[in-house]
């Protein structure tokens, strides 16, 4: 009697248990829909999960043969979306002075930003819609197109063409890879998760080391074959080994009513705004005034366009995320915040350790390798957390953030003569920005539904490579017009000193070190083979260099103490972090 009661009080917990989730979850009466829910009741945020793609995100699977392989998969794939960037970015001096280009380079890099922005959009509605397999594939065979595009190219040109390429499979690998980890992991330890893939990209931390290496002893093309490999491996492993389950919100659709969920709006907004606004950027103060309307005009219509495309995203796209929205836009401006110092770090750094500091290619890797690492370590530091102290990311985006805006700030410092104290503080900035440019974007997953985990990190992704573009190109306008006067002053007065007065030769000399090309200074008369004099004209590039690079630095404070005013704003995820909602759903 006794264990018949039993049962039969058991029988009757769970009956209640299903229509107190069912009454939450809107398919019981109408107080317990979305727009009904108490956000103070204990079982608010629990009700988020069940919401979702039909999967069980609250228990860790056991680790399988076929679930390692997949995660491997996503680590090469991951890894092969970044490394394109790292490498070819380190080395603009011999790619332009192999086929020119150097008054157009800078347009590689930013030609693949856009790209990478410009495809978030719709990769994130396919992969959600579609399945992650087949646009991680997608991705690997761009990543390979464009690279053989680009080693293979004779002009400039034809080199931007195929890093836009890179650019758009970089966009579609890197959120599918992370949203497919993110997918694979329990929603409490996808901090873990992603910390683990980020530290896939260890062997690849001394990329500028690899780069300047192979340009310098042989030919900056056949840093092409270890993207090509790379993802060529990341391929394979992706066809065989990871087969993910259909996605639940693309059964019973058909082609038609799956193409009218790409967010093509989005993608539009994006991609021109992104184009009117740095093409105005690279204009103004350069080739035509701040004040013409050549400038402002693109200017204006980008800002227009791209706060078109934040208003959209939020409140307007058929896949907008309705709750939190709090954190989600402090979070999004973070991550803004930080694409731009990351990008800036990325491309500023590596060139300013070879400009100032010497071309030696063993020292510049080594210069280059210490924030590379530290970069990584703060990600993969702040993701672990994430998960240990199950949240908290107010205090540990508010730390990253003062960090980061410490540590690259007081970068300003650095002189020609000063490199052995720059260390810490590389250490410091690489630290702080690693733990924001990619935590912030897993903690938007964290807070989002399950089956539109890839559509937020696409959209993650587009805002951190958005504000990496524009907080590049405006950096590099600033470094731009500190650079000329003091070239004038530092490289002008030393050439006067050795009495070549020639305007036009002095003038030579300033675009020569401005392109980094210092071995074809021994071409200007007086200054030929005598090496006292190439050194002295060296020398004076070398500290003009230092006085431009302090103002991009200095630069980088706004932009950071924006961030750390976010950060303190922020609302805790931990709720979301709860797995007491499986024992519920049971």
């Amino acid at each position: 009697m006794a264990t018949q009661t039993m049962e039969t009080q058991t029988i009757e917990t769970e009956k209640a248990g299903t229509e107190h989730v069912e009454q939450l979850s809107g398919s019981g009466s109408g107080s317990g829909s979305p727009e009904h829910r108490d956000e103070k009741h204990p079982d608010y945020y629990d009700t988020m999960r069940i919401d979702g793609d039909g999967e069980d995100h609250m228990h860790e699977p056991p680790m399988t043969f076929s679930r390692a392989m997949s995660l491997m998969a996503m680590g090469f794939i991951w890894v092969g979306s970044q490394i394109p960037l790292y490498l070819f970015g380190a080395i603009p001096p011999y790619i332009y002075g192999d086929i020119g280009g150097v008054d157009r380079w800078v347009w590689f890099v930013l030609g693949g930003l856009l790209a990478l922005a410009g495809v978030c959009p719709f990769v994130g509605s396919l992969a959600d819609l579609l399945g992650r397999r087949y646009v991680a594939l997608l991705g690997a065979v761009l990543l390979v197109v464009g690279t053989v595009v680009a080693t293979t190219a004779q002009t400039m040109g034809q080199f931007i063409a195929g890093m836009t390429i890179v650019g758009a499979g970089a966009g579609v690998a890197e959120l599918t890879a992370l949203a497919v980890t993110s997918e694979l992991a329990p929603t409490r330890k996808r901090g873990q998760y992603v910390a683990i893939l980020i530290f896939t990209i260890v062997p690849f931390v001394p990329s500028s080391f690899y780069a300047q290496l192979i340009a310098y002893h042989s030919n900056w093309r056949y840093v092409g074959i270890i993207v090509c490999v790379w993802n060529g491996i990341g391929f394979f492993l992706t066809f065989f080994f990871y087969h993910p389950p259909p996605r639940v919100n693309a059964q019973n659709k058909t082609r038609r009513q799956i193409l009218g969920e790409i967010d093509y709006l989005g993608g539009l907004l994006s991609i021109s705004g992104m184009v009117c606004f740095m093409a105005g950027m690279q204009w103004g103060g350069y080739q035509y005034p701040w004040k013409s309307a050549h400038v402002l005009a693109p200017l204006l219509i980008g800002v227009a366009l791209l706060v078109g495309f934040c208003f959209w995203e939020m409140y307007g796209a058929k896949c907008r995320i309705k709750q939190n929205p709090r954190i989600l836009l402090l979070t999004l401006l973070i991550t803004f915040i930080s694409g731009a110092n990351f990008f800036s770090a990325l491309m500023f750094w590596p060139t300013q350790a070879f400009n100032v500091y010497g071309h030696d290619p063993v020292q510049v890797g080594l210069r280059t390798f210490v924030p590379g690492m530290s970069i990584m370590l703060g990600a993969c530091t702040t993701l672990w957390l994430l998960s240990v102290f199950r949240g908290r990311n107010k205090e540990l985006m508010i730390f990253s953030s003062v960090i980061m805006t410490a540590g690259t700030a007081a970068l300003a410092c650095a002189t020609r003569y000063n490199m052995n104290t720059l260390w810490g503080l590389l250490i410091l900035s690489g630290f702080g920005i690693g733990g924001i440019v990619v935590p912030a974007s897993v903690i938007t997953t964290i807070i989002c539904p399950d089956d539109l985990i890839a559509t937020v990190s696409a959209l993650t992704l587009a805002i951190r490579v958005i504000g990496g573009s524009i907080g590049y190109c405006a950096y590099y306008n600033v470094f731009l017009s500190k650079f000329v006067p003091a070239a004038i002053k530092y490289i002008g007065g030393t050439m006067v000193s050795m009495n070549i007065t020639d305007p036009a030769l002095i003038e030579e000399a300033i675009a020569l070190t401005g392109a980094s090309l210092i071995d074809e200074l021994r071409a200007i008369p007086g200054i030929g083979n005598n090496d006292t004099a190439w050194n002295m004209v060296v020398l004076a590039g070398q500290l003009a260099y230092a006085d431009a690079y302090r103002w991009v630095y200095l630069a980088s404070i706004a932009a950071g103490c924006v961030s750390i005013i976010a950060a303190c704003f922020l609302g805790n995820i931990d709720p979301y972090m709860d797995d007491h909602v499986a024992v519920v759903m049971r």
